[in-house]
């Protein structure tokens, strides 16, 4: 059938359907649309509107698919690629992936992680093509949800993409590290692109009780809000220097703390931060075996800046290997750290306050 249609796939087109259909039983198999609610939004929220273009590598650079291509094969490709579980290239710049549609079963993953309740007000950073706004609109409504992101073509054509799917969230175009106080507080906020350290001003945005979601160092962290003052953490010998924004977190007594997830997230840089730290480390010496470890580059990439790479290998085999799930994030007294196992242990590096300077 959609290899000899001259017309565009619509929303409700059946071709679309049976493949979105495909690409939810696949994520369902993993365990991540437990919730029904999530379950729903995957099952009609059609990704392809908001994909009408993307690019798939190839030797030397980039091809781009679009759902108006003339070439009723190609566009049959398109329809299909956007249903299939992988991330997908929207934007290249100069050779450069500077934004993209994520991997759905990993954004389903977060978005359980989210743990969000009706009537939770969101803040997404990272708008993107709008399809994960559009999921959150789906589970909690329109005015319940806002996304941002600072390029202004980019929130431009999430807004217009979220309307053609029939939602109309908040979409605001400015710096995501500062947030959205005007649409404040928010119960939970999520990240759609890798942070090099959590900005402050997301914490003063929150309620007590919010959860944050956010790639950092090749993972995703997971942190409660508490607004009470104080930490049940202590404070960790290894952790001094460890600074982060303007101290707004310390004025008012907000902290966060929490564990990453076990999985890996590989996502674009919040747009005006550096990209990860790894990407610019010697690591001439150290054994294959560890450099190709998925786990041990995590390791780098969160002890950048602290850690020498071969004292980052000798705790990493220390401690046999550690997974993502033993390592976590202290928010308080105006100091940010990454630790193993237990904030208040041996093991505890200070995020650097350089990394976001403008939260």
């Amino acid at each position: 059938m959609g290899a000899h249609r001259d017309d565009a796939y619509g929303p409700d087109d059946p071709e679309a359907a049976e493949a979105r259909a495909g690409l939810v039983a696949e994520i369902a198999l993993t365990g991540a649309l437990d919730d029904p609610g999530w379950r729903a939004a995957f099952e009609d929220v059609p990704r392809h509107l908001f994909v009408p273009y993307y690019f798939v590598g190839r030797p030397g650079g980039y091809d781009r698919l679009w759902g108006g291509d003339r070439d009723p094969v190609r566009r049959r490709r398109w329809l299909h690629g956007a249903y299939v579980d992988g991330p997908l290239a929207t934007r290249v710049r100069d050779g450069e992936q500077i934004s993209s549609s994520s991997q759905p079963s990993l954004m389903a993953r977060m978005l359980a992680e989210l743990d969000v309740r009706d009537g939770d007000r969101v803040l997404e950073i990272g708008a993107g093509t709008g399809y994960n706004a559009a999921l959150l609109c789906h589970r909690l409504g329109d005015k319940l949800v806002t996304t941002m992101d600072l390029d202004p073509e980019i929130t431009e054509s999430a807004r217009a993409h979220l309307a053609a799917a029939g939602y109309r969230p908040a979409v605001v175009t400015g710096d995501g590290a500062r947030g959205c106080p005007e649409r404040a507080p928010y119960d939970r906020i999520i990240a759609t692109c890798t942070l090099p350290s959590v900005p402050t001003a997301w914490l003063e945005q929150c309620r007590p009780g919010a959860r944050i979601l956010a790639p950092l160092a090749t993972g995703v962290i997971a942190l409660r809000v508490d607004g009470r003052g104080g930490t049940t953490a202590g404070t960790s010998g290894g952790t001094t220097g460890g600074t982060n924004g303007t101290g707004g977190d310390d004025e008012r007594g907000i902290c966060a703390e929490g564990h990453f997830l076990h999985t890996a997230a590989y996502f674009v840089p919040l747009r005006g931060t550096p990209g990860t730290a790894l990407m610019h480390r010697p690591l001439g010496g150290l054994p294959r075996r560890a450099v190709e470890n998925d786990l041990f580059r995590f390791l780098l990439a969160l002890t950048a800046g602290s850690l020498d790479p071969h004292e980052a290998l000798s705790l990493w085999e220390r401690e046999r290997r550690p997974g993502r799930e033993r390592f976590g994030i202290t928010i308080a007294d105006g100091r940010q750290w990454a630790w193993l196992d237990d904030p208040a242990g041996p093991y505890a590096w200070p995020l650097s306050p350089s990394r976001i300077s403008r939260a």
